[in-house]
């Protein structure tokens, strides 16, 4: 049997399945009597402290400095919340609820409100509420958290769902995939996975009540496909897959310490895409040059409290300490669309994409913006940083920014604080942006190309949206038109121009956007090595020759069979 899922993190496993089914535990709905409440109360009390305590001690060897750390952080933040227990007790005092039931009702509740405010990143929080409330109830009913201690070697874990506490305490030496009925590429427990290179699909509805643990399970995460009880051959297709994976791990390991550059020479910069310092340490492992893309907002979520000028200073020198010279581009705070912070009360939109978000929204919370560039500014004292602002789409929006920095500045004089120069861009993101670049490059030192916003806006479809995957893809004719054109524009300010989208850290596009004329690629932390060797097979010549013929092309299969074509 093949079951189809939705693959969230690439590669393949054989192995036996780990079934982690939903307990059928029935609540009970009767009325507490008033003599156990205070009884059940403490009960409740000792399930979370003993849950608690399994979230603490499962995230103890991550760096705290972490997005996975922080999005365990999370699930403690929530059980430890003062207000949310009073609220738990206050269900079993007055409304006479047994402690588990109390749980169900007021983790559902505030599971609502999240989805109420439709935005895919308080959606996933949702579901990790519901997750970590059906965790607690399990235990409140069976005495019991789930245990990992016992999994048997190449398990592929298949379950409802996984919380990001729970993914922490799984031994992953033993764990060769994951399949989970739930969830999506931008789910954190999809964060994860990818971070540790297990083969994982999401959205797979394979039924847990019938499926056994140990049975044997093959898991196809490059192609969605999950089989149950596979074939002989399907398993040879399955290993011969897994060792050509393997294989082409071993010869990308030559390119580690080689530059990123065609056949015949010609050099473009390689840096990558992370959320956190400890990402930062993986730099040299995956031969990247440096830092094109900080997204400083992963440190502003999941619940954590919302980090000061000097947390942040902290956070930005240590960044600049650890690169060693090595650039450092920080990109602001880019919150609205599908990144919300709770704790900043942000207001719901109904077309939130199309909202107040980038520096939309950091140009009217001035304290919050200031206190990040100030930071930033001081952290610049220390060494090299490039500074880039996402939502940018006409000059007037560059020049509020540039005053805000020169105010920050002269605060900074005052206070007799040191601070370094920046040099300053823009993420070109919109169609408006890439139209009006003509006047916003005179006042810029770089220009950084979101490929993944740049499509959705110009093609008017929701990035989050599966239904829009194949029909809008993020490389297609129309945009790249749009990228020549951003492209042609800053070449003529003698501008360089990075790719920071996820077309970036596609090989089969690495020809074309040098061909183009792109000067840097700054892609996701798994992705340098093979950007290095796809362009290792090119002559420059044939890169411009790519490019030219992939900007006559008019439709979008003809698009990705020329792009095949080329790269076979």
């Amino acid at each position: 049997m093949i079951i189809k899922g939705i693959a969230v993190s690439a590669g393949i496993a054989l192995g036996q399945a780990k079934v982690l089914k939903v307990l059928d535990n029935k609540l009970d709905y009767h009325l507490l009597p008033l003599s156990q409440i205070k009884d059940e109360q403490a009960r409740l009390d000792q399930a979370i402290t003993k849950l608690a305590s399994q979230i603490r001690l499962s995230g103890q060897h991550l760096d705290p400095h972490s997005e996975h750390y922080q999005l365990i952080e999370a699930d403690l933040i929530l059980l430890e919340d003062e207000e949310l227990v009073s609220e738990l007790h206050e269900a079993i005092a007055k409304q006479q609820f047994s402690a588990a039931l109390a749980v169900e009702r007021t983790f559902a509740k505030h599971a609502q409100a999240m989805r109420e405010i439709n935005t895919s990143y308080l959606s996933s929080r949702a579901q990790d509420v519901l997750s970590l409330s059906q965790r607690l109830i399990n235990l409140l009913l069976t005495g019991e958290c789930v245990e990992f201690s016992h999994l048997h070697d190449h398990a592929i874990v298949i379950a409802k769902d996984i919380t990001p506490a729970e993914f922490a305490s799984l031994p992953l030496d033993k764990i060769k995939g994951l399949v989970l009925q739930t969830g999506g590429i931008t789910s954190h427990t999809a964060i994860l996975a990818r971070s540790a290179a297990i083969p994982t699909l999401m959205s797979c509805p394979c039924d847990l009540n019938r499926l056994l643990d140990g049975t044997k399970v093959g898991l196809n995460a490059l192609t969605g496909e999950l089989f149950i009880e596979p074939t002989e051959d399907q398993v040879a297709e399955l290993t011969s897959a897994r060792q050509r994976i393997e294989a082409q791990k071993s010869l990308l390991a030559q390119f580690k310490d080689k530059a990123t550059q065609t056949a015949d020479g010609h050099r473009i910069t390689l840096l990558a895409n992370v959320g956190s310092l400890s990402e930062i340490n993986l730099l040299n492992e995956v031969g990247a040059e440096g830092v094109g893309l900080f997204r400083t907002e992963f440190m502003f979520m999941n619940g954590q409290p919302l980090p000061d000028e000097e947390q942040q200073y902290q956070i930005y020198s240590d960044a600049v300490q650890l690169l060693d010279g090595k650039v450092l581009t920080i990109r602001t705070l880019d919150l609205g669309a599908d990144k919300d912070l709770p704790e900043l009360g942000m207001t719901k939109e109904e077309n939130p994409a199309l909202g107040v978000r980038g520096v939309r929204y950091t140009l009217t919370h001035l304290a919050l913006f200031s206190a990040q560039l100030r930071a930033i500014l001081r952290a610049a004292n220390h060494g090299h940083i490039r500074l880039m602002f996402p939502m940018v789409n006409q000059v007037e929006d560059l020049e509020a920014v540039l005053a805000q920095i020169e105010l920050c500045k002269q605060a900074l004089n005052e206070e007799e604080q040191g601070y370094g120069e920046l040099e300053l861009g823009i993420v070109v993101e919109t169609p408006a942006a890439v139209l009006n670049l003509p006047s916003m490059l005179p006042l810029l030192n770089f220009i950084s190309i979101g490929t993944n916003d740049l499509t959705q806006y110009a093609m008017a479809a929701d990035r989050t949206n599966p239904y829009f995957i194949d029909k809008y893809p993020v490389l297609s004719p129309a945009i790249i038109k749009l990228l020549a054109q951003s492209i042609r524009c800053a070449q003529e300010h003698k501008i360089p121009v990075s790719i920071c989208g996820e077309l970036g850290s596609n090989p089969l596009a690495t020809a074309l956007l040098v061909g183009l004329g792109v000067d840097e690629l700054s892609v996701n932390i798994n992705a340098p090595l093979e950007i290095k060797q796809a362009l290792s097979h090119w002559q420059y010549e044939d890169c411009v020759t790519l490019a030219n013929q992939a900007l006559a092309v008019t439709r979008i299969d003809e698009l990705n069979a020329l792009l095949r074509r080329c790269s076979s």
